[in-house]
């Protein structure tokens, strides 16, 4: 292409200056036109300004079976929403007015989305849902937010860590614990 490999090599690292904070849905149902008529209106009158990207699921995603990789989000699914919020001033007070402002309106949404047990997207660390935070992975720990990302696949996804890690080197705060971790 007549570039040079340098170009890679040299990069600028980008300088973050801001906060933010996401979470994530799964709507499994139509919402109704009254439906988001109610969450614009709700949008528009938010103290702080939350940003929604919807996803759309289904297609040839919806013929893999859920059992089949861990990621089970296929065959149920219209979309997924992924709510976000970011803000550069700093402070714990103005932290917690955004960090507040997207949990009640990620609460404000229950009548839409998954119902039951709330489900989670993995690609992102969502700490709200569960985190170890002693560096110590235990089962019971982590089947909070291990059922949330993997559903029906956690249990067999231990079992496989305990096979290819059984001393849980690679962990981080939501890891999967290996099987003889389980109590």
């Amino acid at each position: 292409m007549g570039i040079s490999i340098d170009v890679l090599l040299n990069r600028q690292k980008e300088v973050i200056n801001f906060s933010f904070k996401r979470k994530y849905d799964y709507i499994k149902k139509v919402i109704p036109k009254k439906g988001l008529e109610n969450i614009r209106k709700q949008m528009i009158n938010l103290v702080v300004k939350i940003s929604m990207q919807w996803n759309p699921y289904g297609g040839k995603m919806s013929e893999i079976s859920e059992s089949e990789t861990p990621f089970p989000y296929r065959t149920e699914n219209l979309f997924k929403i992924h709510y976000l919020v970011s803000w550069r001033e700093e402070g714990n007070n103005v932290t917690n007015c955004y960090i507040n402002g997207i949990r009640d309106f990620y609460a404000s949404m229950a009548s839409y989305v998954s119902s039951g047990l709330r489900e989670a997207f993995l690609n992102y660390r969502y700490v709200d849902i569960g985190n170890i935070s002693n560096n110590q992975t235990t089962f019971k720990d982590s089947q909070g937010y291990g059922v949330k990302y993997f559903k029906g696949n956690f249990q067999r996804l231990v079992n496989v860590k305990g096979k290819v890690d059984p001393d849980n080197f690679f962990k981080n705060e939501q890891s999967i614990p290996p099987a003889k971790y389980q109590v």
